[in-house]
């Protein structure tokens, strides 16, 4: 079977190409991504891989015709690709979910794909009032409250108009519980919590207590459970609405159990909302009230259907999957792509040599490490503005492979026993949000000049960073790193001075330039 996997990449993409690279019966594996993962590292590194942006500001006909060029003799699609950041920009999110999942699909039917399976979620389904199962006769109604289930509901009825439009297609569609593993640690911690929650405490014994809203009711499953059941679908060729959740339901004091210690204080659903509402208002939590909403109304699942059907069990617990997320936020781990390791020599462990002065160095890297906070969030800013120019995509790159190298830091840091001063993290967030205060010359828009000036200033970013490599590689010898790594990190900072220069120089020959109120940037 060759098999393509759109959206490869995320918590259930990397589980899924474990699942089918072990599968005899899938001969050929294509992942598709927006932005290319490390093609060396696992599990991507059994895949072929195409980048198509299926969010694109393009055509529809451009966007599906590259598509299905990349399906052409594909005896299975699966489509996982979602966006749930930035979910201030309604709009971009459902391009990329609703007009995504849409692209999908026409793009299977003209590539002749006999078999479309799609990522559904628990959340397209109606609330319910108690912890009775439910099926997948559910009513498909979703809560109008949070963005997440408006957008399944409306990739539902996607697949329901594209059922009916081209019957010759066999589609399934699989709605899980609420997927976790370890490697999804720092992609969930980047989409819900924040820079400034200390996700490290989530491990065993690092909340004296745990507050909850009153209520609570979680039901889980492990991302490698949830990949075997879309293995089972699509080897099987099953059509339909399938549920896929563990066994168990956790409260509140179940999760408290997980980590280590079972005080929980219940908070009232309308306190709790308040608070994430307020949090998210002021940017220090990235997820909306409108999460608290749907945790506290979802249905349980009933998952008779694929047992009982394609034989799935889950091998483990929802209290496992739980308990294997928060190990990893504590460990601060996350799958291959994007992240970097220390750069040790010979496999040894790096340390400060006694010739060097510990305070002096250790502050040194800490103040690197600041730096790079502050210059992620510049960086994340400016591709988010920049979604509708040229520019786009080589920026989010970029800015994915900044926040590898501050985890790099973070990771250096621990691994030298170098405290890591959080309270100049901290300060260096606050700092870069107070920054985008400046007006520029506008007051009820973004001024051109705002990109011009923060072009230059992340320019100044990366050329400091560059002289941290450099640094770092003069003494990796004492250090006990790898000083070929560090120069291709410095490499790859001069490709981001590159980007930065020619991306300057597009919105420096546009930014003063008059047009009317009705004129955008050009592309």
């Amino acid at each position: 079977m060759r098999v393509v996997v759109v959206g490869a990449t995320g918590n259930v993409g990397t589980a899924l190409l474990r699942a089918l690279h072990a599968e005899p019966r899938v001969t050929s594996l294509l992942g598709i991504a927006r932005r290319l993962p490390n093609r060396a590292a696992e599990p991507y590194a059994h895949a072929g891989w195409a980048a198509v942006d299926i969010a694109a500001e393009d055509t529809d006909e451009h966007v599906v015709a590259q598509l299905a060029a990349q399906f052409g003799g594909a005896d299975a699609v699966v489509h996982l690709a979602w966006l749930v950041q930035p979910d201030r920009e309604r709009e971009l999110l459902r391009r990329a979910n609703v007009e995504g999942t849409r692209r999908v699909a026409e793009a299977a039917a003209r590539a002749g794909v006999p078999h479309l399976v799609v990522a559904s979620s628990v959340g397209a389904y109606a609330p319910a009032g108690d912890d009775a199962p439910r099926g997948e006769e559910w009513p498909v109604r979703g809560l109008p409250t949070s963005h997440y289930s408006v957008d399944k509901v409306a990739q539902e009825r996607v697949l329901n108009a594209f059922q009916g439009a081209h019957p010759e297609v066999v589609v399934a569609r699989l709605r899980p519980a609420l997927i976790f593993q370890a490697d999804a640690a720092r992609s969930i911690a980047r989409n819900f919590l924040g820079p400034l929650v200390p996700v490290r405490l989530l491990g065993r014994g690092g909340l004296p207590v745990l507050p909850l809203p009153a209520g609570l009711r979680l039901q889980a499953v492990h991302a490698d459970d949830v990949a075997d059941a879309y293995r089972r679908v699509v080897v099987e060729r099953a059509r339909g609405a399938f549920n896929v959740a563990a066994d168990d339901v956790l409260a509140g004091a179940d999760l408290a159990r997980i980590v280590d210690h079972g005080r929980v204080v219940e908070v009232p659903p309308a306190l709790a909302r308040g608070a994430v509402a307020a949090a998210w208002a002021g940017h220090v939590v990235r997820a909306d009230p409108g999460w608290v909403d749907l945790a506290l109304s979802v249905p349980v699942l009933d998952s008779t259907r694929i047992r009982s059907e394609l034989g799935w069990a889950p091998r483990r617990t929802g209290a496992d999957a739980v308990e294997d997320l928060l190990a990893g936020m504590s460990a601060g781990r996350g799958a291959g792509q994007g992240t970097i390791p220390v750069p040790v020599r010979d496999g040894g462990a790096p340390r400060i040599p006694d010739s060097m002065d510990h305070y002096l160095f250790g502050l040194y890297l800490s103040d690197h490490f600041t730096g790079a906070t502050a210059g992620l969030e510049r960086m994340g800013l400016m591709a988010r503005t920049a979604q509708d120019t040229p520019f786009y995509a080589e920026l989010a790159e970029a800015t994915e492979q900044l926040r590898a190298e501050r985890e790099l830091y973070r990771d250096l840091l621990d691994a030298l026993g170098v405290p890591r001063r959080r309270y100049r993290q901290v300060a260096a967030w606050l700092g870069e949000k107070a920054g985008r205060l400046k007006l520029n010359g506008r007051v009820t828009q973004r001024s051109p000049m705002t990109t011009v000036l923060e072009a230059e200033l992340m320019r100044s970013a990366v050329l400091g960073k560059i002289g941290g490599w450099q640094t770092l590689r003069e003494h990796a010898g004492e250090l006990g790193l790898d000083a070929a790594r560090l120069a291709e990190l410095t490499a790859q900072a001069r490709a981001q001075i590159e980007l930065l220069d020619r991306f300057h120089a597009w919105a420096r020959e546009r930014a003063f330039r008059v047009r009317t109120g009705a004129e955008a940037w050009e592309r």
